[in-house]
């Protein structure tokens, strides 16, 4: 009795821990970022795999309880999230594209031979410049800040210490990428205007004419005409990409495949085998 006591008594004078702070987001990249800056004052979990199309995601129960009781959404923004509109959220939330330079804005939005252009607002794939880490870790520690207060200065120091890895891979990367520099290439889905930006790569086109829609056999036809005019030998593929038409198009031009990683569990590491996979 004595002991059962005093262990009581330690727990009554113990300070009081403070539960995990529950946030969701719709990218497991977001969903690196937000652990990297919560640490393990945080709890976070994506609503899409990386593997997934982000554009056509069909949540479960389970996701859809998760969210309910979220204290925090962090999302990419813009329009890549459209099936969000059909979900109820009750939580604040982080629009992460704020405060970053966006690429594309000026992207014509209707085509006379086409529906809505689906990227109305610029090119949402601004997570594949890693620079922009900075302003979307910002957003996630003003936050959480607000949601804890107390643990601002913890939210910073996690902060920096993410900032100075970043910092590294930054240069390490640029460095193994040197050697492409103004290669030119075409890409399958239109991902990766941020990362050909920082790291020096020209891309030639898409050979989706509007994001998410096959090309018609007179588009290819253009598209192989202006491959062999611009001299393009790397053709950039996704995960999602229709493996059909990526064989397609290297047989036709002779260009060099290669699929890079529009999303990772890892923020870091998902550079770190984007350009591995180039430099191989």
């Amino acid at each position: 009795m004595r002991a059962a006591a005093l262990v009581l008594a330690l727990a009554l004078a113990a300070p009081g821990q403070a539960s995990s702070l529950q946030v969701v987001t719709t990218s497991a990249d977001l969903k690196s970022l937000a652990e990297a800056v919560g640490g393990a004052r945080v709890e976070a979990h994506s609503l899409a795999a990386p593997e997934q199309d982000p554009h056509a995601i069909e949540l479960k129960p389970a996701q859809l309880a998760r969210l309910r009781d979220a204290a925090l959404l962090v999302r990419i923004g813009l329009d890549h999230e459209p099936w969000l509109a059909r979900v109820k959220v009750t939580c604040p939330v982080v629009d992460a594209s704020r405060g970053v330079r966006l690429l594309q804005t000026e992207t014509p939005r209707l085509r006379a031979e086409r529906a809505a252009h689906s990227h109305a607002y610029g090119n949402p794939h601004y997570w594949l410049d890693p620079q922009n880490a900075r302003p979307m870790t910002a957003s996630i520690l003003d936050a959480l800040s607000t949601l804890s207060p107390a643990d601002r200065p913890r939210f910073e120091a996690n902060r920096n210490d993410f900032l100075k890895k970043l910092n590294s891979g930054v240069e390490r990367w640029k460095a193994a990428l040197a050697p492409l520099r103004g290669t030119r290439v075409v890409v399958i889905h239109d991902s990766w205007s941020y990362f050909a930006e920082r790291f020096g790569l020209a891309i030639v086109a898409a050979a989706e004419p509007t994001p998410g829609v096959p090309p018609s056999p007179a588009e290819l036809a253009r598209l192989f005409a202006r491959m062999r005019e611009a001299g393009v030998k790397l053709l950039i593929a996704d995960p999602y990409s229709d493996p059909s038409l990526v064989r397609q198009i290297a047989a036709k031009t002779g260009a060099r495949s290669v699929t890079l990683v529009p999303s990772g569990d890892d923020y870091l590491g998902l550079f770190d085998e984007n350009v591995k996979r180039l430099t191989q």
